[in-house]
């Protein structure tokens, strides 16, 4: 069995790890960045070594330093988590050259189906159908002009050696492609250090099904159960849950099936997911992940098993002591992912920060899988996710009225959350009733009127002088009420004492849209990353058209003019470090 495994990663799945690690007896080593040196798993980890650099290239990708990080903690196994190096079969290769343990498929295997283009070659040669797309990279704006042309748009240019989103575009029409593929390209390299992207048709409605896998050394593999992932914005996972609702019988056999025939055709050990779209009746294999998903938690709370506890015995070289006729799936679980986007009018703009505040909900069948407490700093350099909050029930409405009560009991302060859009899905018509695809929350949920609350402490009042949220109690004729009060910054800090002085420091602005406010002035709404200047000094721009490329949190957002007239002033260049509310063009 291992003795020490270190966990390649950061956040919520580094500490999700560590914890079957500290219960298996396995002693676990962390690594951190800079602006991790504090982070929640590095106070988890028995061991931590420092990478140095602050943006993912110069520290989670640096192979280098995470090499020497396990030549001097001893390690005798790495588990990647996912992102980062978690599908790189070179990383994996250059682990196992040091006679270390890759907690994770082959490299073998992971060249053949951690790259999207050779996975569809596979899947096709094993019998189980893709989406109908190209299976070679892109090279031009024109092969996706011509694609979208001959089969319909619009289409899907997607990163051929990611997941979860990233690097992937719509295109609805050829005047959007080349802008697109640029776009798909920089994420591409910038979340997975390799920029190549292929193209897909873009199914009208489809639902999005996965199906988690599991195979040994000893030839044995197995399908546990599905995952439906169809709620989704910008292409990523907002709501997961496990079983699909309305899903035949019949189909989720046969995907099962499917999914173990390509995971026997690629030769794949350890843990994976296969996906698949699903509309009418019909099924098509989207990739394989070859590594543990975000999503996991709901298929180990319908099946009663660790994932992570049978990832190290498979890598340790046991055999499974499962087989497809022994596991059970019982009851219905939903999984939320928390992110520290504000999603304000449906914008869901990355909101980086100190988390003031954090109290988790609890309660018969909760689980939270976070990644920060309560005086962590969410980074702009890496992924948003804050915590999973998670919830299993007898049925699917028993677990979605159960999920409404947790996120109720959720504080989060500092930051804002994804959670009032979290709320809205979950208790939307649409949803309860199944009526939902991996478009619905896009095209047909109007988000426009919603409003999260400020991140936990400071907004602009009237006037100059700004103003806090401060919460306080009232009883009227003996009834106890909880009132939210905004007061002047000065009043709220003496009122609330040391702990709210402390939480009010350091201040943030609410996050404006995108643009500024309508004056000539274009600011960011948040820190980030210019990653392209669209516009020069003299240029003539209509109101609405894009500025700038602004990178926060590996995600690219656009910054758009506020109001139509000529560019005097331009005040950035690709690569400059911005803050929140930076000026970035002057319009006249």
């Amino acid at each position: 069995m291992l003795t020490k495994v270190l966990i390649a990663n950061r956040g919520e799945i580094a500490v999700r790890v560590m914890r079957t690690c500290r219960e298996m007896g396995i002693a676990t080593v962390a690594v951190y960045s800079e602006p991790d040196r504090d982070a929640f798993h590095v106070r988890m980890a028995d061991e931590a070594y420092a990478l140095g650099g602050e943006t993912a290239a110069e520290s989670y990708l640096n192979t280098e330093a995470i090499l020497s990080a396990i030549e001097r903690s001893g390690a005798d196994a790495v588990h990647p988590g996912y992102g980062f190096f978690s599908e790189n079969p070179d990383f994996a290769r250059a682990i196992t050259s040091r006679g270390v343990t890759f907690v994770g498929p082959p490299p073998e295997a992971m060249e053949v189906m951690g790259d999207k283009i050779s996975s569809r070659l596979a899947a096709d040669a094993a019998g189980v159908a893709g989406v109908p797309g190209r299976s070679e990279p892109l090279t031009s704006a024109d092969e996706v002009v011509e694609f979208g042309d001959r089969h319909g748009w619009p289409v899907a240019i997607k990163a051929a050696y990611g997941g979860g989103g990233r690097g992937m575009k719509v295109v609805s029409s050829g005047s959007e492609a080349a802008e697109a593929l640029e776009s798909a390209q920089r994420e591409a390299q910038a979340y997975f250090g390799r920029p190549e992207v292929y193209l897909e048709r873009y199914l009208s409605w489809p639902r999005h099904i996965e199906m988690q896998v599991l195979a040994d050394t000893h030839g044995n593999a197995l399908w546990l159960g599905e995952r439906d992932c169809s709620a989704q914005r910008r292409h990523q996972k907002l709501i997961e849950e496990s079983p699909a609702p309305d899903f035949p019988d019949e189909i989720r056999r046969a995907m099962g099936e499917a999914a173990v025939t390509v995971t026997r055709a690629c030769g794949y050990v350890n843990a994976g997911t296969v996906e698949f779209l699903y509309q009418d009746g019909e099924f098509y294999f989207l990739e394989m992940n070859t590594r543990l998903q975000v999503e996991h938690p709901v298929t180990e709370l319908v099946t009663g098993l660790d994932l992570v506890a049978w990832q190290l015995r498979i890598a340790s070289g046991e055999e499974l002591t499962l087989t497809q006729e022994t596991i059970e799936r019982r009851g219905h679980a939903i999984e939320v992912r928390i992110n520290a986007e504000d999603p304000t009018a449906g914008r869901f703009l990355p909101s980086p920060g100190t988390v003031t505040r954090f109290d988790p909900p609890a309660g018969p069948g909760v689980r939270l899988d976070a990644g920060y407490a309560a005086g962590d700093t969410v980074s702009q350099h890496y992924d948003n996710l804050v915590a999973k909050l998670v919830v299993w029930a007898e049925d699917r409405e028993g677990a979605r009225r159960r999920m409404l009560r947790a996120l109720d009991e959720t504080r989060i302060e500092g930051v804002v959350t994804t959670i009032p859009a979290d709320v809205a899905i979950l208790s939307h018509p649409d949803f309860a009733a199944v009526a939902h695809s991996t478009r619905w929350v896009e095209d047909t949920m109007d988000l426009s009127s919603l409003v999260a609350e400020p991140a936990g402490g400071e907004i602009h009042g009237e006037g100059d002088e700004p103003r806090v949220r401060r919460e306080v109690t009232a009883e009227v004729d003996g009834r106890r009420y909880r009132l939210a009060l905004w007061v002047p910054e000065a009043a709220g800090v003496m009122a609330a004492g040391a702990p709210a002085a402390r939480d009010a420091a350091p201040r943030r602005r609410a996050h404006a849209p995108a643009g500024g406010t309508g004056s000539g002035s274009v600011s960011v709404p948040m820190q980030g990353t210019i990653v392209k200047v669209l516009v020069a000094e003299g240029d003539t721009v209509e109101e609405g058209q894009g500025i700038c490329v602004l990178e926060a949190m590996k995600m690219e957002n656009a910054v758009n003019a506020p109001r139509s007239g000529v560019v005097t002033e331009v005040r950035v260049s690709a690569g400059d470090s911005v803050g929140s509310g930076d000026v970035v063009v002057v319009i006249e």
